[in-house]
Parts: structure tokens; C-alpha cells; sequence
């Protein structure tokens, strides 16, 4: 086993309750036609670090959950309320990049995200982490 270092990256998106609930019931393909999924995945296929994995291209877990927040008195949500708990239809990718969190490509395609992203505050998390890749057969 080799290990490679990359940075992990995880994309947390609200969708339609249209899209998720199609997602939910099946319909892989609900997420393409949701507009804010479809345009952060469009960014993640581009010729950037994110998803790269050499052989592979784009690639990027696509995980379905909620994210419960309350809007403080001076927030301009772009769903619920403030000062209401909400519960948002939420996907979240996850995405690995082989490079530095310096490195111009992967920012140029960070900003990109944070553009196209709704929220007033977008939950992006990076962190270096470690992949597994197998060792040469002649290891």
C-alpha cells in the first residue's frame, strides 16, 4: 500500500425539497437537474484538482442529509427564518484534491464554489488527509 497525501474536501448543499425528495425515492439522476447541485458538480468536473484521481475524473461522494440552523436576528437567510430553527434539504459532496490548499487551480475552482453557492455562509470544510492507493504488484 502507498499512501498519498490530498486535501479533503466536503461541499455541503442545499437542494430543492423537489430534488431531494426525488433523490430520496431513487432518481439518481434528480441531483443534475437540481440548479445549485448541477453547477457546483459542473465546477468539480472541470480540468481542476478536485476529483482528480489520475484514471478518474470528477469524482465526488454525494451524500443526503438536513442541516439544522437558526438564523440570528441580523441574517438575510436564504431559507427559513430568523431567529426559527430550520431543517434544510442538504447534499453533501465530498471531494479529494491532490494538492496544496495554495495551489491556484484548486483556489480558482474554491472561489468559483463560494460564487455559485447560495448560502449567506457556505459550510466548506478542507482538511489534509491521507488516501490509500495500492502498491506496485512488484512491491
Amino acid at each position: 500500500m502507498n499512501l498519498r497525501e490530498a486535501l479533503s474536501v466536503r461541499i455541503h448543499v442545499p437542494v430543492s425539497p423537489e430534488s431531494f425528495r426525488a433523490m430520496l425515492a431513487g432518481d439518481i439522476a434528480a441531483g443534475e437537474r437540481d440548479p445549485v447541485l448541477a453547477a457546483i458538480l459542473a465546477i468539480v468536473r472541470e480540468d481542476n484538482p478536485l476529483g482528480d484521481f489520475g484514471l478518474y475524473k470528477g469524482v465526488a461522494e454525494i451524500g443526503l442529509g438536513w442541516e439544522s440552523f437558526t438564523p440570528g436576528p441580523d441574517a438575510k437567510p436564504t431559507f427559513g427564518e430568523a431567529a426559527m430553527t430550520s431543517l434544510s434539504p442538504t447534499v453533501i459532496l465530498a471531494v479529494h484534491a491532490s494538492c496544496d490548499e495554495d495551489d491556484p487551480a484548486f483556489l480558482e475552482a474554491m472561489d468559483r464554489i463560494l460564487a455559485v453557492h447560495p448560502w449567506e455562509v457556505p459550510v466548506i470544510e478542507i482538511a489534509p488527509t491521507w488516501l490509500a492507493e495500492r502498491g506496485s504488484p512488484a512491491q
